[in-house]
């Protein structure tokens, strides 16, 4: 059997490494592109069928990539939430016009299947309700407007080529990183996790009531591979785990899990006066993944457990 080729733009970041490792031991032949260097870390390059370093800006590298006929692009690419902020010229140069310009480039060169990362982020700030795929688009941040802006470059190229365009929109991701140098310790999880096991206390930002939706990284990776193998033609997919908590649960969960682990009680600390825990929750639904065969796996303790093993090694 051939393997189907996949180029992952983002290849070594903190999701896209993890993605690629998952689709290579799943038998694709992955191209991971890389922003700055080739990773270090050898097991994870030799599973690579090819390792390339560049921009994701850079047309002139795009359009000699696209001479190798990728089945599959998986397109990671996007400045965080903070640095989305800056100067619109600059913020739409990497969140925005790489979406464009790949799609333009590789749709006329046999891709077969555009997976496009966005966010939970573009239904806005969430209450007391049930949020599936066609819930109306409410954007309050640079973050999620330039990822509905990729979402309806992704429609148009839907409509008009014969590139299938799926839209991940992603809750929010934990879990230990592939390669050390990984900017990952500022996600809500992997930050109390690390202030657990380096400081022997929690401390959290907020009074601990804000409301999130958390899924294992391994988990995204499940999910991304079963949406770009399926026959279904749904575009769009909640990625999470359908389970909202507040950042205190969690932090209870952390604290339980360390003490069970290493027999120490740790302090939960505040920077902001604790406020009525919320009644109401959200529930990122997803079902639409559901019904090609996704099911979350990890469960919290264990992935907290995963990364207490990553600060031991």
């Amino acid at each position: 059997m051939v393997k189907e080729k996949v180029l992952v733009t983002g290849g070594s970041g903190y999701l896209g490494a993890r993605l690629c490792l998952h689709l290579a031991d799943q038998g694709y032949a992955v191209t991971p592109l890389c922003h700055s260097k080739v990773p270090e870390n050898i097991d994870w390059v030799s599973k690579m069928e090819e390792v390339i370093v560049g921009d994701v800006r850079d047309e002139k590298l795009l359009g000699e990539l696209a001479l190798n006929k990728y089945d599959i692009m998986i397109h990671l690419v996007s400045l965080d939430h903070h640095q989305s902020n800056g100067l619109p010229s600059y913020v739409s140069s990497v969140n925005i016009a790489p979406v464009w310009s790949l799609l333009e480039i590789f749709s006329s060169r046999g891709l077969k299947k555009f997976v496009y990362f966005s966010t939970a982020q573009v239904y806005g700030v969430l209450k007391n309700e049930q949020v599936t795929e066609i819930q109306n688009l409410n954007t309050h941040n640079a973050y999620a407007l330039t990822h509905q802006i990729g979402e309806a470059i992704c429609d148009h190229f839907n409509r008009n080529t014969l590139v299938e365009c799926c839209v991940i929109r992603l809750s929010n991701s934990y879990g230990p990183p592939i390669f050390e140098e990984n900017n990952c310790w500022w996600l809500a999880i992997n930050n109390l996790c690390k202030s657990a096991y380096t400081q022997k206390e929690i401390v959290l930002q907020s009074d601990g009531t804000p409301l999130r939706d958390f899924i294992h990284s391994s988990d995204v990776c499940c999910g991304v591979q079963l949406a770009i193998e399926t026959r279904e033609k749904h575009g769009i997919y909640n990625l999470s785990s359908g389970t909202t908590l507040s950042i205190m649960e969690i932090a209870e969960n952390i604290r339980k899990v360390f003490a069970l682990r290493y027999g120490l009680d740790i302090p939960i600390k505040t920077k902001e006066p604790k406020k009525p825990a919320q009644a109401e929750r959200y529930e990122l639904d997803n079902r639409r993944l559901r019904s090609i065969g996704f099911e979350p796996k990890k469960t919290i303790e264990e992935g907290i457990n995963d990364l207490f093993d990553y600060f031991e090694k």
